[in-house]
């Protein structure tokens, strides 16, 4: 590690730091999980900085971990076996917009709200919005989702190609800016979702949408929450074309409401957003609050102003800070499961009802109008046996989601915290995943203890 960290001083003079305040930092994580510190953390520029700090770890045997805004919840980005750190802080710019092919070039340090400020005056928008401010190079390797899904996709489906720099240090360049190609692999598929296990992502080319000439959000309130899960599937069932649906279960909403000041019924809410022109949201609008309507939905709220419509969203951004101060001192395991629609409300009521039987507060929300929701379990970080509680219902989730032909994780990933799952999910496969990892990376140097089997 010495002799490393002696070629890369030379490398990259002050932007290698052994500072015991900086390694502290890389060492934390948004949820429960927690790792060893890094051994250095080094703030690259450019590709050939990232490739050749990557080829003189590679001679040492360094391990490397990417790092983005430090925003995942399955410990994705903690160095569990040391090494160096990758911070993408300096690698944050905006390379090249063609507006006119709806294609971005970005480095991986940019966060989305970042680019989507950039973009305001070109009629174009990222849409991926996991609701974190997360950096894009975080969320290519999480396979990130988040509320607009539904209708944009996630983050398979925006990003076009990528620039990777490989464990010895090799650079290599994934897809490319056309809408479509039948040429080879699809490596680009490959790295988004690797969670930096395969290679570290220096350049994305992301595919951008129009903004919409017209959005509409509203709120609705159920006499129950089985009645709002329903709703969603009808509605989805039925083709209206929604930008975000969002649920929230009382508990949610009680703590948004304490948190933000906000007056919204104490009942299970749906917060849904329609994008197109003026006539055809209100048309959307009109038939949801039909169906909602007929699953008992009351105080349908529509809003139009651009001002209104970001104070609901960023209280939905801001429900997990809000959450975890409805219990003072509390941690907060935070785990996501995503199952079929057809599936979705039997998986809810289940998971409600453990959690319930658990004696832990666990309120759920998420991103329904997929399949796809969360539980935020609050443990006293003073307990251990509240952790052991709280772990065992997570796994229950994730086994639950299996059972009714989901998946453990649909946009969290799996970093560490779910790593003893992915057998369950995969069998074989995973083992195949394994052997992927040891082509690109025989040395098990690329943010090792992640994702596959550990041998």
């Amino acid at each position: 590690m010495q002799a490393a960290l002696a070629e890369l001083r030379g490398l990259l003079g002050d932007r290698l730091t052994t500072a015991p305040a900086v390694l502290d930092h890389h060492a934390q994580s948004e949820s429960w999980a927690g790792a060893r510190a890094p051994d250095a953390v080094a703030f690259p520029r450019t590709t050939a900085e990232v490739a050749a700090l990557a080829e003189i770890c590679a001679r040492h045997r360094v391990p490397m971990t990417g790092w983005g805004a430090g925003t995942s919840l399955e410990g994705h980005a903690l160095a569990v076996q040391g090494g160096l750190t990758v911070d993408f802080r300096d690698m944050a710019a905006v390379v090249e917009v063609r507006a006119e092919d709806m294609v971005a070039v970005v480095q991986p340090g940019i966060t989305r709200e970042a680019l989507n400020a950039w973009l305001r005056d070109t009629g174009l928008f990222f849409p991926v919005d996991p609701g974190a401010n997360a950096s894009l190079g975080g969320m290519a390797s999480t396979r990130a989702s988040g509320t607009a899904a539904v209708r944009y996709g996630t983050m398979r489906d925006n990003v076009l190609g990528l620039t990777v720099v490989l464990a010895g240090g090799e650079v290599i360049r994934t897809g490319s800016a056309a809408p479509k190609s039948s040429a080879g692999y699809d490596l680009t598929g490959l790295f988004v979702g690797a969670e930096g296990t395969l290679g570290l992502i220096t350049e994305l080319t992301l595919r951008l949408h129009g903004q919409p000439e017209a959005v509409s959000t509203a709120t609705c309130a159920f006499p129950a929450m089985e009645a709002a899960v329903d709703c969603v599937i009808a509605t989805i069932q039925t083709g209206i074309p929604m930008a975000r649906i969002e649920f929230l279960d009382e508990a949610t909403v009680a703590a948004c409401n304490a948190f933000t000041g906000m007056n919204l019924p104490l009942s299970p809410l749906l917060l849904v957003e329609f994008h197109g022109s003026p006539a055809a949201v209100a048309e959307d609008a009109a038939r949801f609050a039909a169906i909602a309507e007929g699953f008992g939905a009351t105080g349908i709220a529509r809003a139009e102003k651009a001002e209104d419509r970001a104070r609901l969203w960023k209280m939905r951004h801001n429900a997990y800070p809000a959450i975890l101060a409805s219990r003072p001192g509390a941690r907060a395991i935070v785990t996501d499961s995503c199952v079929p629609i057809s599936a979705l409300a039997q998986a809810v009521a289940e998971t409600r009802a453990d959690i319930a039987a658990s004696g832990i507060p666990g309120p759920i929300l998420g991103h329904v109008g997929d399949g796809n929701f969360h539980a935020i379990l609050l443990i006293d970080p003073a307990r251990p046996d509240e952790l052991t509680t709280a772990k065992a219902l997570a796994t229950r989730m994730a086994e639950r989601a299996l059972r009714l032909g989901g998946t453990i994780t649909g946009e969290h990933g799996i970093g560490f915290g779910k790593l003893p799952l992915m057998a369950a999910e995969h069998g074989a496969a995973w083992g195949v995943m394994g052997q992927i990892k040891r082509a690109l990376d025989p040395m098990n140097l690329m943010n090792p203890g992640k994702m596959v089997p550990q041998t």
